[in-house]
């Protein structure tokens, strides 16, 4: 009769907790921005297929500067490295994510522009990369914008920034596309192709590469202004908590520490860490 008493007790404790779970709801093991560090997870959204930024690797670790970056701030929002979710974050799926609550926040090579910034809000910027071209170490035709005329240049299918520079730099310039990025540098490497362009940050991730190392080089010609942000949901208190982490990565030497590690083998020539909230046209 004991052990039934005791059976029907135990029976009763799981019941109960089972219905404070239910009443916690379905994303108990969302961050959702409390940074409690008490075993939630917090959603991270990444690129999974830039070298340098955000890779996940073929033994399933993810590298690069904006992991890096989105590391530190979960860090200080209260969470450890065990605690992250990543998610990959494509170039057209982000702001919806952020809409959908599918992530925390996003930290992939996001430029912030004023249409994306009706949608999402931007902590940050974190990074100002530029649009540049990356030819080959040993190639000193292209030595200004203009010398791309009559070259054949590459970019991936439905980049702005191969058209930005056949429309307003080099009219001249023979465009070629190709589905990825790996594709391009494979044409450059086999000179099939003359320079390959899009954000110098992309850039040089793919130059600092182990297999690439000292094959190629930036140009320099700083084509546009990207401002990296970390986009989250439009009204969420994130924001100034992930803008404080910044500043703090910034002051305590870890952003510099970030940008040695992932473009340093390709002699990136970054600019300086940017303030926040300080957007460069």
């Amino acid at each position: 009769m004991k052990l039934r008493k005791v059976t029907a007790a135990a029976t009763t404790a799981l019941v109960l907790s089972l219905a404070a779970t239910a009443c916690g709801g379905g994303d108990g093991d969302s961050g959702s921005g409390s940074g409690s560090g008490d075993g939630k997870k917090i959603t991270i959204g990444i690129k999974f297929d830039q070298p340098g930024l955000g890779q996940k690797t073929a033994d399933g670790d993810y590298t690069g500067f904006d992991v890096d970056v989105a590391t530190y701030v979960a860090k200080e929002l209260g969470y450890t490295e065990d605690q992250i979710e990543w998610k990959e974050a494509k170039s057209a799926d982000r702001e919806t994510m952020l809409e959908r609550g599918d992530v925390d926040f996003i930290a992939a090579s996001y430029s912030i522009t004023d249409e994306r910034d009706k949608k999402v809000d931007f902590a940050g910027p974190y990074l100002l990369a530029h649009q540049d071209v990356l030819i080959r170490a040993d190639d000193n035709s292209i030595t200004k914008p203009e010398d791309l005329n009559n070259k054949n240049l590459c970019s991936v299918a439905g980049s702005t920034s191969a058209q930005n520079v056949k429309d307003t730099i080099a009219p001249k310039a023979n465009l070629q596309t190709y589905g990825g990025y790996s594709e391009c540098l494979t044409g450059l490497e086999n000179s099939a192709v003359d320079a390959l362009t899009t954000d110098d940050s992309i850039l040089a991730g793919y130059a600092a590469q182990e297999q690439f190392q000292g094959k190629f080089k930036l140009a320099g010609f700083k084509l546009s202004n990207e401002n990296y942000g970390i986009g989250v949901q439009e009204g969420s208190d994130l924001k100034d908590k992930i803008n404080t982490a910044l500043e703090k990565m910034v002051s305590d030497g870890s952003w510099d520490k970030a940008v040695e590690a992932n473009f340093g083998p390709a002699n990136y020539k970054n600019e300086p860490a940017p303030k926040i909230g300080n957007i460069v046209k």
